[in-house]
């Protein structure tokens, strides 16, 4: 093996051993490379790759060495070999195939240990029926998508052909693209598109419904505004409605002033709250929007690192945190307005169940509940339950 990549495999190695901290991987990676400006971008580059493959593995084969383990990493997660001829043996050399559910028979054959609900935590909690196509999901990076806004698409895309950057046309106004790709000074973000995930954009479904229902809907709160990507698709879709936001965290509500500003948003009203706490605001909504914290496990093919490390335990403490802050929202709900329950999680414990226990609880009726399924998009996965008393 050449001493390039022996040394790429070394770096790697202790990064992915390293690991043990809340934050995102691609933090570690960014600050790891600003201490050690040694590294090119092919550098930087390899070893990522090689990092975010190991961990695409979550404990498949763990009682095996790094060396073996980043081998069938990178077997399952590339379409070619190409850049590691060296490592592998004829055996995988022979067997490598742009389909990946060939790539992983062989896997399965060679080792008899190998179970692929070994990759993602806790599948005894998921309820879907597609948890295979789920799982082979992970060993793959998501495009980046982005939603064009009202006018804009002949803009965007002439924009795009301008600039030679390839796209595919999921559905009207919604476009893929690879996920390294850059958009500054080429598009106007927030203004002509909004980048979101495909299965986010889909929550539009559910607005529609509301849309559909000839309700008067003027006030509209969305309770953990986060990035504030439902409160602009609320506003495109809903159309004449006063915006409040929330958030526990001040800088999340000083980044979002500077997004809606972009997004030509200015009638709305912000506050922090922490609604793990009993809420004391005097105020009734249309429509509250509860994008609750959760696991994030609709999004982990994103942030593979979260497949190594999330246990049963982690799951309860989201799984009380969203009934309280779900709970709390819901008391500031019109008795004819509409409760829109949202998480990026794909465990029943977080969707179904905290649904039915609001449903107990308040008395409130389910009028659509479903999950949206990204993976065959190369997307995120996401649960949504709309309420109403």
């Amino acid at each position: 093996m050449n001493s390039r990549l022996n040394y790429y495999l070394s770096v790697s190695q202790i990064l992915v051993k390293d690991y043990n901290e809340p934050t995102q991987f691609s933090r570690i990676l960014k600050r790891y490379f600003l201490q050690n400006k040694k590294h090119g971008s092919r550098d930087r580059k390899i070893i990522s790759e090689l990092c975010f493959s190991y961990f695409r593995l979550g404990k498949a084969l763990s009682t095996l060495p790094f060396d073996t383990r980043i081998k069938v990493a990178l077997f399952l997660c590339k379409t070619n070999s190409k850049g590691y001829e060296e490592l592998f043996e004829d055996e995988y050399l022979n067997n490598w195939s742009i389909d990946n559910k060939i790539r992983l028979l062989f896997i399965e054959k060679k080792f008899s240990d190998f179970k692929l609900d070994d990759v993602f935590p806790l599948m005894e909690h998921i309820n879907f029926s597609t948890k295979k196509e789920f799982i082979e999901s992970h060993f793959f990076q998501p495009y980046l998508f982005i939603r064009i806004r009202k006018n804009k698409y002949l803009s965007v895309t002439e924009k795009l052909h301008r600039n030679n950057i390839s796209y595919k046309e999921i559905e009207k106004n919604c476009l893929a693209l690879l996920n390294s790709t850059k958009l500054d000074g080429i598009l106007k973000i927030n203004d002509e598109v909004v980048i979101q995930d495909l299965s986010s954009q889909r929550i539009v479904q559910f607005f529609e419904l509301i849309k559909s229902s000839n309700s008067a809907i003027t006030n509209v709160w969305d309770c953990c505004a986060a990035s504030g990507g439902k409160s602009i698709l609320a506003f495109d879709t809903l159309e004449n409605i006063h915006l409040t936001v929330s958030d526990v965290r001040t800088f999340i509500l000083e980044n979002l002033k500077q997004r809606f500003l972009e997004a030509n948003i200015y009638n709305y009203t912000s506050f922090i709250a922490d609604l793990s706490l009993e809420n004391k605001l005097n105020k009734k909504f249309d429509m509250i929007i509860c994008d609750v914290p959760c696991s994030g496990s609709g999004t982990w093919s994103r942030t593979p690192e979260m497949l190594c490390d999330f246990n049963t335990e982690k799951l309860n403490h989201f799984v009380e945190l969203q009934k309280k802050i779900s709970s709390n929202a819901l008391n500031c709900l019109n008795t004819s307005g509409f409760f829109l329950y949202i998480t990026c999680s794909v465990y029943a414990d977080e969707n179904e169940n905290v649904v039915n226990y609001l449903v107990n609880k308040f008395g409130v009726r389910i009028i659509k509940s479903s999950y949206i399924l990204g993976f065959n998009n190369n997307a995120d996965t996401m649960f949504a339950a709309l309420l109403k008393f």
